[in-house]
């Protein structure tokens, strides 16, 4: 299907999602309904391993929400918004069972920040600035930035980095491990695509249930987590891929996975 805020790029097994509204890929209503679809998109088509999102453009990821979109919303008004696009779209994005990348550069503030969030792993240039200005405008994060931050880098940095509003770059998102890497600019993409061409080798139905162990198991008591740690592991140790990747090991050779 065509996007007007979105570029979608296959370079199996890879699939590249760009938000597409420079020069600074603000994100409208029809930027998350469409990023819904693109994600939908690559999560049916069986080419497609692993995908990554990141900006058109030299200047940002994304600098945030447009809030053009919602100003003199009343309160049901911008709920409504709130359930049906932000809401929606990153639910399907932290769920999707095919590994997630964030390819972040220049620009990564408010909303912006919080689509790198939802990833699976975050890949910046050196130039990348992230935050969460929110606070600064009278107003607070509202698609999960109070929730996911904390999880990633402690309770004290997102407390510091959503009370004040201060940016922080990319050296500083690597060190509170915000970011799993840090690369140059011109190497951002090529960084992204050997790390997604790595996660897309894998055998998918072990690398879903490792994702959905560890973001279901994080809301779950430990004895609950282990539980369900152990009943995917029986789901991957019977799948044709896990017969296939024990008994490459045992005959020495190297697996040939299917995916299934």
């Amino acid at each position: 299907m065509g996007y007007e805020t979105l570029i979608l790029e296959k370079q199996a097994p890879v699939g590249i999602i760009k938000l597409n509204r420079p020069p600074v890929n603000p994100l409208s209503v029809k930027s998350y309904l469409e990023l819904y679809d693109a994600i939908c998109e690559f999560e049916k088509d069986e080419e497609v391993g692993a995908i990554i999102i990141t900006g058109n453009g030299e200047k940002a990821f994304a600098a945030g929400l447009d809030v053009k979109d919602v100003m003199g919303k009343s309160a049901v008004e911008t709920l409504d918004f709130l359930w049906t696009a932000p809401r929606r779209t990153f639910d399907k994005l932290t769920g999707i069972e095919k590994p997630t990348i964030a390819a972040m550069f220049g620009l990564a503030l408010g909303g912006g920040c919080e689509v790198a969030l939802c990833c699976d792993l975050r890949i910046a240039s050196e130039d990348t600035i992230i935050g969460l200005p929110e606070i600064n405008l009278g107003i607070m994060p509202g698609s999960g930035a109070t929730q996911r931050l904390p999880r990633l880098v402690g309770v004290t940095k997102a407390k510091e980095m959503l009370f004040t509003g201060d940016n922080i770059n990319a050296q500083e998102a690597y060190r509170i491990g915000l970011v799993n890497k840090v690369v140059p600019k011109d190497k951002l993409m090529e960084e992204a695509m050997a790390m997604a061409k790595k996660l897309a080798s894998k055998p998918r139905a072990a690398l879903g249930l490792i994702k959905r162990c560890v973001d279901n198991g994080l809301n779950m008591d430990l004895p609950s987590g282990l539980t369900l740690e152990m009943d995917c592991f029986s789901i991957a140790f019977t799948s044709e891929d896990g017969r296939e990747g024990i008994n490459a090991f045992v005959e020495k050779r190297k697996p040939v996975y299917k995916g299934k």
